[in-house]
């Protein structure tokens, strides 16, 4: 692995890390008092955080530090199918608000 690799992997875990928390670059930033440019040169793999910088992150966003640096994991075969055949059986209103939970899941985990 490669520190391009590592970067690119950081990048991506902060990125999902910060959507799942609901926060936008710009108050992710705010947060950790840094440059919204800066998030964003991270999450595209850019640049590289400081030991200091990448505690700050996992606390903001309620992780612990070493989160980020783990490579992604392919969802299983058995994941995919239960959420496709969920979608492909859901019919009512409650079904509807579940298919888009699942969606958003399928967005970014799949």
């Amino acid at each position: 692995m490669t520190e391009s690799d590592l970067r690119a992997i950081f990048g991506e875990n902060l990125r999902k890390r910060r959507i799942f928390r609901g926060l936008s670059q710009a108050k992710l930033a705010e947060m950790l008092d840094i440059s919204p440019n800066f998030i964003s040169d991270i999450e595209s793999g850019k640049r590289w955080v400081s030991s200091d910088t990448l505690v700050n992150f996992a606390s903001a966003l309620g992780v612990e530090a070493y989160e980020f640096l783990k490579p992604p994991q392919a969802p299983t075969d058995e994941i995919s199918d239960f959420i496709n055949s969920y979608t492909e059986k859901a019919v009512d209103a409650a079904s509807t608000a579940v298919i888009r939970s699942l969606n958003e899941l399928r967005k970014q985990y799949i």
